[in-house]
């Protein structure tokens, strides 16, 4: 026993490998808020073209849900190889693409922040079509008779009804998509899980990735109650003001 807690639990060891692991965490926040925010963006964008009317553009809705299907099978390490693997050898496009090392991150980053975005971004489009299919079919129409375009009631009516009721749900996507980003690793990004088996590897004590989970759990169970919190008043939102049955 006293050998797996000096493995695992040395507190000593974590506090003096805290700062490494610290900046490995950091890389991980980064990587979580840049990927997550571009896959909400896409996610809504493919959510909008899978709900795109008339037969003139049924190619638009079979392309997109044929997107969303792939990216959905296709695990997110998969992803993470192929991109980081393929792209530098696309001569045709510019250096800057190829290998990107845009605002000062290193392309590792940008590459598993595509991959990311793909992916997670085909997972938020099903939230989204959830969301916007809840919404009642008569706040459409009302949009209709009002003049709106179809573009427009989506913009003014459907999605902001829509997002409301899936925030929760996409919080939770978040949430997986915050601790896929240790898959980062394999492309040699210096984020939280590679710094922790550098560590290890050197000083053959696992204490540091121990750390790393405490840095994970610190940031993820607060989000976990936020989420339940927010199913709990959507539920209350329904339910409030139902008729109370008579025994």
């Amino acid at each position: 026993m006293q050998e797996l807690l000096n493995q695992y639990f040395d507190v000593g060891f974590m506090f003096d490998h805290f700062d490494e692991v610290l900046d490995g965490f950091w890389f991980t926040i980064k990587l979580s808020i840049i990927g997550g925010i571009l896959s909400l963006a896409w996610g809504l964008v493919l959510a909008l073209l899978r709900q795109t009317p008339g037969r003139g553009l049924a190619p638009v809705r079979f392309g997109t849900i044929a997107y969303i299907d792939v990216f959905r099978g296709i695990p997110l390490l998969l992803i993470v190889l192929l991109i980081s693997g393929s792209l530098p050898s696309l001569d045709f496009l510019p250096e800057s693409i190829r290998i990107p090392n845009w605002f000062g991150q290193p392309d590792p980053f940008w590459y598993a922040t595509m991959a990311i975005t793909i992916t997670y971004g085909a997972y938020m489009a099903e939230v989204y079509r959830a969301g916007i299919e809840a919404v009642p079919s008569g706040q459409t129409e009302a949009a209709r008779s009002l003049g709106m375009s179809h573009g427009q009631a989506m913009r003014h009516v459907i999605v902001p009804q829509a997002v409301r009721k899936v925030f929760a749900p996409l919080l939770n996507d978040f949430s997986a998509l915050m601790k896929d980003t240790t898959l980062a690793s394999v492309i040699a990004l210096n984020e939280v899980a590679l710094v922790g088996r550098d560590i290890q590897s050197e000083t053959f004590n696992s204490s540091a990735l121990t750390l790393g989970a405490i840095m994970f759990l610190v940031v993820t169970l607060p989000l976990a109650r936020l989420i339940d919190k927010l199913i709990d008043r959507e539920q209350g939102r329904f339910t409030r003001g139902a008729p109370t049955e008579v025994v």
